[in-house]
């Protein structure tokens, strides 16, 4: 008697259909910032790490994206920008989080940053 797969067992089951891959399910993106999930300035202030393929995430916000030195660039996609742009706006997950981390209580709006809006959250 052969050992059967995991994926027959399943299929034996009828938990999946035969023939029919599995579908991937993949984070694509995370929302990065120093104000509380219920905050109402939240999503003005939140900073995004999004997945760019084979490993490599990018920083973005408002149509900016956060490079190696810390500075915001104009746009966020390459198009003709080369190499050297895309390794300074292109990080590993653990890299582009801690990046992002970093620079969330620095992102300004109308001269207020999310710090000072931080600060004004009310204690829960």
């Amino acid at each position: 008697m052969t050992a059967m797969t995991m994926r027959q067992i399943r299929e034996a089951l009828g938990h999946v259909t035969p023939g029919i891959p599995d579908a991937i399910v993949q984070p694509t993106e995370y929302e990065v910032s120093i104000l509380p999930e219920g905050d109402i300035n939240r999503h003005v202030f939140a900073i995004t790490v999004e997945y760019r393929g084979v490993d490599q995430w990018a920083i973005t916000r408002h149509g900016m994206c956060l490079g190696s030195d810390g500075e915001w660039a104009e746009g966020i996609k390459p198009h003709d920008r080369g190499d050297d742009w895309l390794r300074a706006h292109r990080f590993d997950l653990t890299t582009a989080l801690r990046l992002a981390r970093k620079a969330a209580p620095h992102v300004v709006v109308n001269g207020h940053s999310a710090l000072d809006a931080y600060r004004r959250t009310p204690a829960v």
